[in-house]
This record gives structure tokens, C-alpha cells and sequence, in this order.
């Protein structure tokens, strides 16, 4: 019959490859291509979020691969690990650059801080869970990003301060959730933004100076 499917256990070697339904795991992959690009700054918001959308309703594995056809295979991260532990005293340990962001963390402080920035982590996945137990002086602070949302909610709070400050506005494509759980007693949470360099601060007190 003419337009017929070749099956899919053809062996012949010749004809176009049948397209395979797409499998769970095999969206995921492209979703983290997909976020890692933007991330890089190959994708606006507008792009990934259309993207994503796409990536996970997609049927078949051609579906897939027209999403990441414009994208570069090489250079992609390792996968994420599954859980990071951090047990720290008396002392501060800090998370920078291009780090590339577990799917988990369990953090353990008192008498020390611990600071993840994550203005250039290589983010490769949807949520963060974040486990901490923070003792006496025991400190956590995160540096966002937009896209970023920090979620404590769940967190039990004994003493100790918790601040959060948006990196960006309602509207902005969430890039990655860092939900908190646990427990602090006697240490304090902060999420912000990066901190403006002098010139930025200068730039921006210059200009609303001269309006």
C-alpha cells in the first residue's frame, strides 16, 4: 500500500528510520539540554518556556530532536549528582562559578557558613531540594539569579533570621525551585541577588541623580 510504515523491526537497513515514541527519560534529557542553553544565554525565557512546554508533550523521539537540532551536543554537563552532603563547623564553605547543581542537598552547619551561588551554576533540572540542619552561628545564604525561586515554607524555624530577596519579577520563567526543609536553630537564612559592583552603583545613583 502506498505510504505505508515500515515496521519497526526492519532490518533491511534501507528506507528513513521509524520515529520511536518518546520515553519519560528521554524528555527529561532534552529538558535539560534545553535549560542548560539558556542558561548559556542560546535561549531567551520566552524560548525555553515555549520549549519545554513542547519537550514535554512530545510523542515521538523526532519530536525531541527538532528542539535541540539548533543546539550544540558537545560540551554538555555530566549528570547532576543525586544527593550532595555538607557536614561543616567552625568555618565557611562556598559553592561558585560554574558548579554544576545537584538534584539534592542535605547541609549540616554550626559556627560556620555556607554560601551556593548559583549566578553561573549549571542548573540541569527543574527543583533543588535543600535538607539543613543549622546549629548555633550555623549560617546559609543563597545568591539567585533570575529564574530562581526560593521556597521555605516547609522549613522549622527555632531561632535565628530569615530573609529572601527576589532576583526577578513575577512574570520571569522559573529556571530552578530551591525548596528548603529541616530545621534551624540558631542560624540565619538569607537569599538575595548578587551584590552590585561599585560602578553599577555608581552608574545607577548618577542616573537618578540627573532626572
Amino acid at each position: 500500500m502506498t505510504g505505508e510504515l515500515r515496521p519497526a523491526d526492519d532490518s533491511s537497513g534501507h528506507g528513513p528510520r521509524p520515529e520511536f515514541r518518546a520515553s519519560d527519560r528521554e524528555r527529561d534529557q532534552v529538558v535539560e539540554i534545553l535549560q542548560v542553553a539558556a542558561g548559556d544565554g542560546r535561549l531567551t525565557a520566552a524560548e525555553l518556556d515555549e520549549r519545554l512546554d513542547a519537550a514535554l508533550s512530545a510523542r515521538t523521539t523526532g519530536d525531541l530532536a527538532r528542539l535541540t537540532a539548533d543546539l550544540p551536543s558537545e560540551g554538555m554537563p555530566p549528570q547532576a549528582r543525586d544527593v550532595v552532603r555538607i557536614d561543616h563547623r567552625f568555618g565557611d564553605i562556598t559553592r561558585t562559578d560554574r558548579w554544576l547543581v545537584p538534584r539534592r542537598m542535605e547541609i549540616r552547619l554550626m559556627f560556620g557558613e555556607a554560601k551556593l551561588d548559583f549566578t553561573h551554576a549549571v542548573i540541569t533540572h527543574h527543583t533543588l531540594h535543600i535538607d539543613v540542619d543549622l546549629r548555633i552561628g550555623g549560617n546559609l545564604t543563597l545568591v539567585t539569579r533570575p529564574g530562581i525561586v526560593v521556597d521555605m515554607d516547609d522549613l522549622e524555624r527555632g531561632s535565628g533570621d530569615i530573609k529572601i530577596r527576589p532576583a526577578s519579577g513575577p512574570d520571569t520563567a522559573t529556571l530552578l525551585r530551591v525548596q528548603l526543609t529541616g530545621r534551624s536553630r540558631g542560624g540565619d537564612i538569607i537569599a538575595r541577588p548578587p551584590r552590585r559592583k561599585l560602578s553599577e552603583w555608581l552608574r545607577r545613583t548618577t542616573s537618578s541623580s540627573g532626572r
